[in-house]
């Protein structure tokens, strides 16, 4: 599908349209010259003063046409940048509009093609707006229905119920620690992750350094006064690794770490059940870690083959009763919509079976073809159910959680996610994750230690997002992570020793 836009010269336009084009289309091209390929051609007329102006006339090749205007303020006394944003949000109104049209399809998260929705209304909340405005502003400027609208007020109310005091949390940090090995790598994952068979040279490696940044972050948190909010144990696969070494990576957080006995969550994703053992249930038990998530990603055996996922739906079941009977109170469940060859009779059977061991929270995921996966890459291999199937589970998994005492906690939107769905946290109340809370609203500063992990630096005063990332694969890591180290501590220090010496 070849879209030829006219009227926009500035190229900025170009990833936003080609954005929301992929909402419709699976394979869209976005041309903004003059060509004689074009399968659908929108004309936009635009004026920029003290109001932004759009209209746009969608013409197709059978001579259908299809028209919308908007119009409004803009702000005043805006950056360059903050200007060029409200405009776009413009053209993007007429021109989600004028699809709707084309395709009968209404994307009921509008033109919102970004990963925290939750976070506008966060925002709103902030700034003292009441809330039927801030509805009524989310519907009228995003074009985001009812139905989403209803569903981020019932999350942001569910955050500010578990942690509330959140918006007061920007002078602690939460800590992210990467273990990038797993059994084997899924076909949707694009994760650092690593086969763990065969590769104990570079795990052993991977740990001395991951040890060495524990160290050097802990000692500078402590010297300046810095609290830990959450923990985080992802990957990969953290339980990958012997029970000796997490026994010692566990030893180094409380040794390392300021204050660990009031962290207010430590979390260990144990996702493959083929990793989990009595004696790493022992060593979590040890130090006082009893949260982990065990991911079933689906109950269909062949499903789970197709995926790259060598364990059984019997080895899930065997590995949950293991971990509950052995003190582990507050266990994670992921489960994905959408994956090769299920559909509604395979994700209610999923259901079925979720329902004989109620985890404390679940994670209901919509299926994202992910650029650089496995699955992208042969999408012809890897047969997926239409937008309306889809759907109808993603329904299914909201009216199953309700039924059974979840409420929704956290939600997040990715690219070429199945249907322009979602993904979202439920959990029975008072077992939420706080750290996936403290992740998708971007409140506070946090740290990401070992191979591949990404650090989010948020300005304690003006909310400014910095992005760092340690390498990726364990080799680069192993060679450079003292000067990674380094690196994060130089922002580190910039970030909240500057500030508290202006306050």
């Amino acid at each position: 599908m070849q879209i030829n836009i006219k009227g926009l010269d500035d190229y900025r336009f170009h990833r936003p349209l080609q954005l929301i084009a992929n909402l419709f289309f699976e394979e869209t091209e976005i041309v903004m010259n003059e060509n004689d390929l074009w399968d659908i051609k929108i004309q936009f007329d635009l004026e920029t003063t003290e109001f932004v102006k759009v209209r746009a006339v969608l013409s197709d090749r059978k001579g259908n046409e299809h028209s919308a205007s908007f119009e409004r303020s803009l702000s005043e006394n805006l950056t360059e940048k903050d200007r060029f944003k409200q405009i776009k949000n413009a053209v993007s109104h007429v021109y989600l509009t004028v699809l709707q049209e084309k395709t009968g399809i209404t994307q009921k998260w509008g033109i919102l093609t970004g990963v925290r929705p939750t976070k506008l209304l966060h925002r709103k909340i902030q700034e003292g707006v009441p809330k039927d405005i801030a509805h009524q502003q989310l519907k009228e400027d995003y074009l985001i229905s009812d139905e989403k609208i209803s569903l981020m007020q019932q999350i942001v109310d569910r955050q500010l119920s578990v942690v509330p005091d959140l918006y007061e949390l920007k002078n602690e940090v939460s800590i992210y620690i990467g273990i990038p090995f797993c059994p084997t790598k899924c076909a949707y994952c694009t994760f650092p992750a690593y086969a763990i068979n065969g590769r104990q040279g570079s795990v052993n490696s991977f740990l001395g350094g991951l040890h060495y940044e524990m160290r050097k972050i802990g000692k500078w948190l402590k010297e300046n006064g810095i609290r830990i909010t959450t923990v985080y144990y992802g990957g990969g696969t953290p339980t990958s690794i012997t029970a000796e070494e997490m026994d010692m990576l566990y030893e180094e957080m409380y040794t390392s770490f300021p204050d660990v006995k009031n962290i207010r969550e430590i979390t260990v994703e144990a996702g493959r059940p083929d990793t989990i053992t009595p004696e790493k249930l022992d060593v979590l038990k040890k130090w006082k870690i009893n949260r982990i998530s065990i991911n079933p990603q689906s109950y269909i055996q062949e499903t789970l083959k197709a995926i790259g996922r060598h364990h059984t739906v019997e080895e899930t079941v065997e590995k949950y009763h293991l971990a509950r009977s052995m003190g582990m109170n507050n266990i994670n469940m992921d489960l994905i919509i959408g994956l090769p060859g299920e559909g509604v009779k395979e994700f209610s059977h999923t259901l079925n079976e979720t329902e004989k061991l109620m985890p404390e929270s679940l994670t209901v995921h919509t299926l994202s073809f992910k650029r650089a996966s496995e699955m992208t890459k042969n999408k012809e291999k890897y047969k997926v159910a239409d937008r309306t199937e889809v759907e109808r589970m993603m329904y299914m998994a909201e009216q199953w959680t309700k039924n059974h005492g979840y409420v929704p906690y956290y939600l997040y939107r990715q690219k070429n996610i199945l249907g322009n769905l979602e993904n979202v946290g439920y959990s029975l109340p008072g077992q939420e994750s706080i750290y996936n809370i403290m992740i998708m609203e971007e409140q506070q500063t946090i740290i990401g230690l070992g191979c591949g992990a990404s650090s989010k630096f948020v300005h304690p005063i003006t909310g400014q997002i910095t992005h760092f990332a340690n390498p990726k694969d364990p080799k680069s890591y192993n060679e450079s992570y003292e000067k990674y180290t380094e690196e994060k501590l130089k922002i580190l220090t910039e970030l909240f020793l500057q500030e508290s010496s202006l306050a």
